[in-house]
């Protein structure tokens, strides 16, 4: 059994292709190829930790996933985000790997789903990003959608303006070109291509902010609870997409619009079939687009297996 740290696992990151190892873990969902059980979850006032594990039929491994999501944390000098993910043989249920990511995979799979969906969805040629979120998924959307989009313009929206002192400095000194605001429907109004990625209960942005050819991607929603869109946005979609179905019908901005009576069912498409080229992405620059991502457990498979394969290589390479 073989025991992955944090350090490690930043070293081995940088030389996997992660986009389509991830993507291909969407595609298999979608066409019945994995079995996920549902979410499982502890909800508290201050954060959540989410239990989300499965298999891809055929494979070499099962994964289990534990994450937390802590928001008070950085106010003890703590990261908001910890956990860990285990992978197992299919064939005889030992444990092979423990990967102790304190949360990091969590995060980056999150943000090469951005990215995965910004290369199906975005307008073909993206103005500005807009993030609503200053925190460090805020910051790795843009590093992943980067070489997707071709894009380093960037309006972002935080809570504080000390949070957002810090953003700018961090992303600039990346070669981004970063403006702030502390109106989050700024960012819709004024950015093409937005990504929204907070703990929200409460929509940030509204449909009056709405505009034309705009794509969202809404990362932060992941609990029943949570909300970063006015439903009437999803309302309004020319196309509305979910990493799952099943699981948005439960949790995300999905839920909430169906819940509210602003969309149906009938009008979700699954990201994993236009990633198989079964369903059309976007067709135009004019349609208005939305995607859902509620976080699915193949893309935990996927980052583990990919991980813990490359760590093999590394120790046995001549």
């Amino acid at each position: 059994m073989k025991i992955i740290e944090l350090s490690q696992i930043k070293r081995l990151l940088p030389s996997i292709d992660l986009i389509p190892i991830i993507a291909e873990g969407f595609a298999a969902y979608s066409a019945g190829k994995a079995v996920i059980p549902p979410v499982g979850e502890l909800l508290f006032d201050h954060g959540d930790v989410h239990i989300k594990y499965g298999y891809i039929k055929n494979d070499e491994f099962y994964v289990i996933k534990i994450a937390s999501g802590f928001y008070n944390n950085p106010k003890l000098g703590l990261p908001s985000s910890n956990g860990l993910m285990l992978l197992f043989s299919q064939s005889t249920g030992e444990l092979i790997s423990i990967l102790l990511d304190e949360g990091y995979l969590t995060n980056i799979r999150t943000a090469v789903a951005g990215a995965i969906v910004a290369g199906h969805l975005a307008p073909r040629k993206v103005e500005r990003i807009g993030v609503v979120g200053a925190g460090m998924q805020g910051r790795l959307q843009l590093r992943y959608l980067r070489p997707v989009v071709g894009c380093e313009q960037v309006l972002v929206w935080g809570q504080n303006e000390s949070e957002l002192g810090q953003y700018k400095a961090d992303m600039e000194r990346e070669g981004f070109r970063v403006e702030t605001t502390l109106e989050a429907d700024q960012v819709l109004k004024s950015c093409n291509l937005v990504v929204t990625a907070t703990p929200s209960t409460r929509p940030l942005l509204h449909v009056q902010s709405l505009h034309p050819g705009v794509h969202i991607t809404a990362v932060g929603s992941d609990t029943p609870e949570k909300q970063e869109l006015d439903s009437a946005i999803l309302a309004q979609a020319d196309l509305i997409v979910a990493d799952s179905i099943s699981q948005c019908l439960s949790r995300g901005e999905i839920y909430r619009a169906i819940s509210s009576g602003q969309i149906t069912r009938d009008r979700i498409v699954e990201l994993g079939r236009i990633i198989s080229r079964d369903a059309p992405g976007r067709t135009s620059d004019s349609q208005i687009t939305v995607a859902d991502l509620t976080g699915l457990a193949t893309q935990d498979i996927s980052i583990a297996t990919a991980v813990y394969r490359k760590s093999i290589t590394r120790i046995y390479a001549p």
